[in-house]
This record gives C-alpha cells, sequence and structure tokens, in this order.
C-alpha cells in the first residue's frame, strides 16, 4: 500500500504543491552545501580597508569573523625620494610591484605629481593576481607575472630579460633584500624607493586577544610578517607559542608562511596568493580535511 502510493504519490500532489515542496528542498540543500565555514571564527588581521571583500565571503560561508586589524598602510613620511625617482620614470626598462600596496601608493603618487608611467618604453612585473589586478584597475598591463608567489621565481623569470637593464622596485619600509639582491646578481641595476610604510594599529580591542587566548576562535589569518611581527609583539612569543592546540594559523603566501615557521609556529593552513579566493578554499580545504578526520576518529571509539 505504501509503495504504491509512494509511486504515484507526485499525481497525488497539485503542481503547485510540488513546485513548493521541491523549490524549498533544493534551496535548503544548497544552503547547507554552501556554508562550508558554519560556526568557524576566523580572526582577519588585515587592514579594514582591505578586508572587506575577504569578510563578506566567509560569511556568506557561514563564519563568524573577528576583525583585528594590526598593521596600517601610510605614505612615506618624507616623499623626497620618492618624488624625484618619479619624475625621471624615463630612464627605467622595468618597473615591479610586488604587492598590491606597491601599486595604490606609487601609483597615487604618480597621479598626484602629473607623472604618469608609460608602458610605450617602460615593461611592468607583478608578483601575484592581486597586483597584476590592481595594476589592471589603474589600465597598466603586466605582461611578466611568476606563477609562484616568490622573490625567488620573480627573480628567475626575469634572469633573461632584466640583465644591463634598468629596475625599479618601489617597496615599503619594511620590504627585505632578498628581491633586489637577486635582481642586482642576475645583472639588473636595481633602483629601490619606498613607496609606502607599514605602520602599527592605532588602538586595539584587547578583548579580542584574550578571547583567542581562551581558545574562542579558530583560525587567525596573517597576510604580512609585518603582522605576525605586530601579533607576537602584542600577546609575547611564549604566549603565542602555547597557542598551537587552541588556534590554527593561516597564511597568506610563501613569505608569511617563512616568517610564521621562522617564529617556531606552525602553518596549519596556507593560501597561495593574496587573494581572497585563494585564501577562502585554503580554509575551506583545512576544515574539510578536520572534519574527515574526526569523523573516523568517531568512528573507531564506537
Amino acid at each position: 500500500m505504501l509503495q504504491s502510493w509512494g509511486a504515484r504519490w507526485p499525481r497525488r500532489c497539485s503542481t503547485a504543491a510540488r513546485t513548493v515542496c521541491f523549490g524549498l528542498r533544493g534551496a535548503a540543500l544548497k544552503t547547507v552545501k554552501s556554508r562550508t565555514l558554519e560556526g568557524r571564527r576566523i580572526v582577519v588581521t588585515r587592514a579594514p580597508a582591505q578586508s572587506r571583500e575577504l569578510r563578506e565571503r566567509l560569511e556568506e560561508l557561514g563564519a563568524q569573523v573577528v576583525l583585528l586589524p594590526l598593521v596600517r598602510f601610510l605614505e612615506p613620511e618624507n616623499t623626497l625620494d620618492l618624488d624625484r625617482t618619479i619624475r625621471s620614470l624615463e630612464k627605467f626598462n622595468w618597473l615591479i610591484f610586488t604587492s598590491a600596496n606597491a601599486v595604490t601608493f606609487f601609483l597615487g603618487r604618480c597621479r598626484a605629481l602629473g607623472c604618469w608611467p608609460s608602458g610605450g618604453h617602460t615593461t611592468f612585473a607583478a608578483v601575484g593576481s592581486a597586483t597584476r589586478l590592481a595594476l589592471e584597475k589603474e589600465g597598466l598591463q603586466a605582461p611578466l607575472v611568476p606563477a609562484e608567489f616568490s622573490a625567488a621565481r620573480l627573480a628567475a623569470e626575469l634572469a633573461g630579460a632584466i640583465a644591463g637593464k634598468s629596475v625599479l622596485l618601489p617597496r615599503s619600509d619594511r620590504a627585505g633584500d632578498e628581491l633586489p639582491s637577486l635582481l642586482r646578481n642576475a645583472g639588473a641595476k636595481v633602483t629601490e624607493v619606498i613607496a609606502y610604510r607599514t605602520a602599527g594599529p592605532e588602538a586595539l580591542d584587547r578583548s579580542l586577544i584574550e578571547a583567542i587566548h581562551r581558545g574562542q576562535s579558530d583560525v587567525v589569518t596573517f597576510f604580512s610578517p609585518s603582522a605576525l611581527r605586530e601579533f607576537q609583539n602584542l600577546v609575547g612569543p611564549e604566549v603565542l607559542a602555547k597557542w598551537n592546540s587552541r588556534v590554527a594559523f593561516a597564511a597568506v603566501g610563501p613569505v608569511t608562511a617563512e616568517a610564521i615557521r621562522r617564529a617556531g609556529l606552525p602553518v596549519a593552513i596556507e593560501a597561495d596568493e593574496a587573494t581572497t579566493a585563494s585564501l577562502v578554499a585554503a580554509l575551506e580545504r583545512y576544515f574539510s580535511v578536520l572534519e574527515t578526520k574526526r569523523g573516523r576518529s568517531r568512528t573507531r571509539a564506537s
């Protein structure tokens, strides 16, 4: 009887009823499937102006986002060297950007001075798709973007093209010397100029740090070694080392990942590029593996 009714049940319902039933079921399944970070508490240490897209995407996936901005990006206190360099842009064969911040601040200053770089005699290179996108938004194309987000890979891919060429490298005041050193070893004449400076937060809600300390967060994300250093200064390296069992550390890019490891901390999550899509994908993979392991543990225990 039940089997007979079940076989004929679509005919026993009106078209409207069947439509509503299937429509609600599909929407519910879609919601469940898409909220892959449901209930996860994720700390974003990026500057507020740069974290909006990431925050919105994480919240769409069900995560609870905690904004803990640890760094600010500002113009150089003295722009004399930067201005002098911009006014002589025509002498450079290559203009290399290693971050979207470098693009934003350097081209912002170019615009203020009325000196815009020309793609006619200058070739642009960018580290990472986020940096390339920042250039494209300004109407500039970067024909060279290394497949791997690293200074070594960029220098290797440029090696055959920059020997004897003049290269301009707009940078942060905290940037390391690996890339300019590698470029010089490849025969380039490198000019470094500070396009922006990195500073710590103006004010910080200490209760957010205490919440992390109590294990009330699942992941803390770092987008730069500078953010990690500020975090270490806030909590102290010894306290930070004790958090390994309470929170997972996520790094955006190999440079940040290496900085976390040098601090003696494990990198549980690593995004290849400084993009929202890359970080979100890495977070989803991490929690998927975590849930699989927990499921196996529960199965063995039962």
